[in-house]
């Protein structure tokens, strides 16, 4: 979902007086700046829970705290009014977004494509997590955003304090079911929270049903992405540039510039032609789905710590899933060693379905294989198509056919071969 960032760059460059694909001849400003509408103050943005309410689901907004202070926005599609199973069995689903992204990113694709209105159909009970920094997840008990104590974290405390925060909570939220345990599906960062949480954490693999891995990321020594390629070299070690860098917020948020990405992006909005333009000029090919990028613009990015970029780029630097480099001196420190310990993956025994494929930029075949020959429980899903990539997991017109519906069918086995137990 990262691809949003570009999106927007190219968004500001439209918005500010070039010609438009989408519009005849240049955009007029002063005929816009004189209209009545321009005047109005801006829509106040639409939550995810707003989003899924429009489509006629029931839509949930909780706050979770962490065991760090962190405290988490949590969306939740709790049954389906198609189905009014409100009363009966439902099995829950977390599902956990990517890096700079959040739980809007799920339901892009609208109700007939989107995983979270399809889990919610077959009967699920449908959990869409936030990670801590992004739009949603801004808040902390005792800490301020503004603060740069705030931003001290990686992926690393996504998984061991936040993901175990979201699981814990949708458990013992009263359901009537009484559940021990849930379905995750997670993309990108969302993958490697979960390797991160199960690795480390290992009695946590005995709350999860079946696992599923869009875009596997944690070994990433193959990666093919020029852009990660010619940066992890300078940050990828501890050096002066990554201090710099380091324990800030990425894209700082900004209210009303964010408000002003919303709001041209709006369907009825006088600008949305400039939103429209946007996309056209990034995304061509037919691959991605053209109704949902203008949604996903004006929610995206949505935030991030630069401390998880970093984590990354060390990943990428030395070939190995493993935890903050800090300098040796920190190392030893915390972890009593002069480099990071390696995740112990060998210790996740929950059910892990690896979706992975040929043109992922971010997750190359080999470095998803190699870590999957450490899982001692895992299903190998490799994308058919060649040109799959790592946006497809999210954006692809017929992601319903060659993902959800997929995945879909193996959480309904499993439950029924199980009794939903």
């Amino acid at each position: 979902m990262n691809r949003f960032t570009g999106s927007l760059l190219v968004l500001v460059a439209l918005a500010v007086g070039v010609y438009s694909a989408a519009i005849d001849g240049p955009i007029d400003f002063y005929k816009l700046y004189d209209n009545p509408e321009a005047h109005i103050s801006l829509k106040s943005k639409a939550t995810t829970a707003d989003r899924t309410a429009a489509h006629g689901y029931p839509s949930e907004h909780h706050h979770i705290v962490t065991e760090d202070g962190y405290i988490l926005g949590v969306f939740r599609i709790p049954y389906s009014h198609k189905l009014q199973n409100q009363n009966e069995k439902r099995p829950i689903v977390l599902l956990q977004h990517g890096l700079t992204s959040c739980s809007d990113a799920w339901i892009l694709q609208g109700p007939n494509d989107g995983l979270p209105y399809l889990l919610a159909d077959a009967g699920f009970d449908v959990w869409m997590g936030n990670a801590r920094g992004t739009s949603y997840s801004r808040n902390h008990t005792t800490l301020s955003p503004d603060h740069p104590h705030f931003w001290k974290f990686s992926w690393h405390e996504i998984g061991i304090y936040d993901i175990t925060a979201i699981i814990d909570y949708a458990l013992r939220t009263e359901n009537g079911q009484g559940q021990d345990a849930i379905h995750y599906v997670g993309h990108s960062q969302g993958t490697t929270v979960y390797f991160a949480l199960m690795s480390w954490i290992p009695a946590y693999n005995y709350k999860i049903k079946t696992a599923h891995m869009f875009a596997p990321v944690a070994i990433m020594k193959n990666l093919s992405s020029r852009l990660v390629r010619s940066v992890g070299p300078y940050l990828g070690h501890r050096n002066t540039y990554s201090v710099l860098f380091g324990s800030q917020e990425f894209v700082p948020h900004n209210e009303f510039l964010m408000a002003i990405f919303f709001n041209i992006c709006q369907p009825d909005f006088m600008l949305r032609p400039v939103c429209e333009s946007a996309v056209e000029k990034l995304y061509a090919g037919g691959r991605v789905n053209m109704t949902a990028m203008p949604e996903g613009m004006a929610t995206h990015p949505a935030g991030c710590s630069t401390d998880q970029m970093l984590h990354y780029l060390q990943e990428q630097q030395s070939g190995y899933f493993r935890l903050f480099d800090h300098g040796t001196k920190k190392n030893l420190e915390v972890y009593g060693t002069q480099e990071p310990p390696e995740y112990p993956v060998e210790l996740i025994n929950s059910l892990v379905h690896m979706w992975y494929a040929d043109s992922d930029d971010l997750a190359a075949v080999e470095d998803v294989e190699q870590i999957a020959k450490r899982l001692p429980n895992k299903v190998m899903h490799h994308m058919a198509d060649p040109e799959w990539n790592h946006g497809d997991f999210a954006l692809n017109w017929e992601v319903r056919k060659y993902v959800n519906e997929p995945v879909i069918a193996i959480m309904k086995e499993f439950e029924s071969k199980n009794n939903g137990t």
